[in-house]
């Protein structure tokens, strides 16, 4: 059996915030660790039947980018979600709601413009 590993490295200022966030994966092409600005780790308690959740940005991340940084990330749990279940009616409602924040998110990118 074979093992990969994901490092998180996260520096924190003096009231704990974020500055940043650095990552590597074993199995990365670059081998190389790379540099974030938000994550966000959802982990499946199966004995609790429960979501262990770890949600991170750096104070630096604009607001906008945090907005479309959690569209996509729901847009591709949607992806997995068709993939491991089959369940297509979630898939097409969890895309749906990621079509109306986006079309929300460019009107308030307009408004600002």
């Amino acid at each position: 059996m074979r093992t990969s590993n994901i490092e998180l490295s996260i520096a924190l200022d003096n009231a704990n915030i974020p500055e940043s966030i650095v990552w590597n994966a074993s199995d990365s092409p670059t081998g190389k660790p790379e540099s974030t600005k938000a994550m966000a780790l959802a982990l499946w308690d199966d004995k609790n039947q429960t979501t262990m959740k770890i949600d991170l940005w750096t104070k630096d991340m604009p607001v906008d980018e945090m907005k479309l940084f959690y569209i996509e990330a729901i847009g591709g749990m949607s992806e997995t979600l068709l993939s491991a279940t089959g369940d297509e009616l979630m898939y097409h409602e969890l895309k749906n709601v990621c079509e109306k924040l986006m079309q929300h998110l460019n009107n308030e990118l307009q408004k600002n413009n």
